[in-house]
């Protein structure tokens, strides 16, 4: 059985709205869910999945269909602009060291 995953309601939100971004790229191409899927590699029930947001749906289908759309670099600017990370990197906070095993 596979096990679901529960998001905050924010999260779920994101992905929302990232399955609604992919469902219209797809109509703008004016591809069908069966020629999206097909040359996915995926079923047409896990493309449904996607553009519906589903967060059991592992990122490689995610990405599959991202590429097959041409979104692909679109992925490569997950986490390029992380602001709080160089906040926190300027401000001299540094990650605890773990302590060493006995």
């Amino acid at each position: 059985m596979k096990a679901s995953v529960i998001l905050l309601p924010k999260a779920q939100k994101v992905l929302d709205d990232l399955g609604e971004n992919i469902r219209l790229a797809r109509l703008r191409r004016k591809l069908s869910m069966e020629q999206v899927a097909e040359r996915a590699g995926i079923s047409r029930s896990t493309l449904w999945q996607i553009e519906k947001g589903k967060p059991s749906v592992a990122m490689g289908a995610y990405f599959q269909v991202l590429f097959i759309l041409g979104l692909e670099k679109d992925f490569l600017k997950l986490g390029a602009d992380d602001e709080l990370g160089r906040k926190l990197q300027d401000a001299g906070l540094l990650v605890k060291k773990r302590a060493p095993k006995k």
